[in-house]
């Protein structure tokens, strides 16, 4: 079975690279070396340089696994905690729509 490609969009890949420079920043605040979060994440050298590049093919997995070894992974939780755009369309009582039954059925 082939594998299949995921075409990413231009903006995802960008927060995708943004993600894993904020990720490489705040290992070298921390003055840790790659070699020793690769350790403490539990993955290779390579997979971090790949997470710290913004990779979409490393697993969300490995991406937390950096946060936890980092103590960020709060900051996970707080995607999508406030989705104003969600809560919006609630409460104007937005529904899926219905399915009609047949009427040959009837």
């Amino acid at each position: 079975m082939a594998k299949r490609t995921i075409v990413l969009f231009p903006k995802t890949i960008e927060l995708l690279q943004e993600f894993g420079e904020n990720l490489r920043l705040a290992r070298l605040r921390r003055n840790i070396t790659s070699a020793l979060q690769a350790e403490r994440a539990g993955i290779s050298r390579a997979t971090l340089s790949q997470i710290e590049k913004g990779s979409p093919s490393v697993s969300l997995g490995s991406y937390v696994q950096v946060l936890v070894s980092l103590g960020l992974e709060r900051d996970l939780l707080k995607v999508a905690a406030d989705d104003e755009l969600g809560r919006k369309l609630q409460d104007a009582g937005l529904s899926v729509r219905k399915r009609v039954t047949s009427r040959r059925n009837k």
